[in-house]
């Protein structure tokens, strides 16, 4: 095992001391989990450059093919929402 330091905020330190005494642990195994689960739930990195994946065919007509889509969406010419499908707005939070 590596020996290390780190230097914490007080308010960090703090917290992290409480915590370690209420799960009953020592600060170093508390911060050794805070690293593995780091470790477990970070996005991995790898030398190749990500790329953007294929894309998928939805089915049905392009609604993009036709120059005036946009005037055509707006007067009711296109349908936003799959045939069928009411849209319904969702209520805005205050």
């Amino acid at each position: 095992m590596t020996r290390t330091m780190i230097q914490l905020p007080d308010e960090l330190y703090r917290a992290s001391k409480g915590l370690s005494d209420r799960l009953e642990i020592s600060l170093a195994e508390l911060v050794r989990r805070g690293l593995e689960y780091m470790i477990a739930v970070a996005p991995a990195t790898t030398a190749e450059a990500w790329t953007l994946p294929e894309a998928r065919s939805l089915g049905g007509a392009d609604p993009f093919a036709d120059p005036a889509w946009r005037a055509d969406l707006h007067t009711g010419g296109l349908r936003a929402a799959e045939a069928g499908v009411a849209y319904k707005a969702g209520r805005r939070r205050t």
